[in-house]
């Protein structure tokens, strides 16, 4: 076989095998989340511990959550720990002040699944549940820290001394957060 028929071959072959998706037109921008809106947001959290910043389309049916959290002083004696699961949402933790003591995975018990229509389903966090966790692995978070959180890996905080603030970029595979939100103090 000569050198251009073998090109011609694999390239034929790489055609054959390209995924669709990969030739779809997708997001010709950037999206810039600013400092502003963060703490704008963080700011208006109230009693909440959890708040979306911004949901975005980025392309092959997939969302990006990208939201503020603060959890305030927590002491969990023992071993268990209750956690949270997210089903199909991988998070990733960027820590902006604060430490904690994480606990992820472990031996599960207790499931108790979020209703569908809950506003922590709909608008945060996709389907998902609480579990009380034992044996699971800790590690102390910190300011500074980053923590990717695998969809279906429990999670919950045993030692929070003053409180910890995050971030928390959530990947949406299936689109359940509601494309283009925006947190309502970002259009005051």
């Amino acid at each position: 076989m000569t050198n251009k028929n073998l090109k011609l071959l694999l390239c034929a072959a790489l055609s054959c095998t390209l995924s669709p998706s990969l030739l779809a037109q997708g997001p010709t921008t950037a999206t810039h989340v600013p400092e502003v809106d963060i703490m704008t947001v963080f700011e208006h959290m109230g009693n909440t511990i959890d708040q979306q910043i911004r949901v975005v389309d980025i392309g092959d049916e997939i969302n990006v959550g990208v939201g503020i959290l603060q959890r305030k002083g927590t002491r969990t004696e023992g071993e268990e720990v209750n956690a949270i699961v997210h089903h199909r949402m991988t998070e990733v933790y960027y820590v902006l002040s604060g430490s904690g003591t994480l606990v992820t995975g472990g031996e599960q018990s207790s499931p108790r699944e979020f209703p569908a229509d809950n506003i922590s389903v709909v608008e945060l966090i996709g389907p998902s549940g609480s579990r009380v966790v034992v044996n699971g692995q800790t590690k102390t978070i910190s300011t500074g820290d980053v923590v990717i959180i695998p969809a279906g890996v429990p999670h919950g905080f045993r030692n929070i001394q003053d409180q910890i603030t995050y971030l928390s970029i959530r990947v949406d595979p299936d689109q359940v957060l509601p494309t283009g939100y925006e947190h309502p103090s970002l259009g005051e």
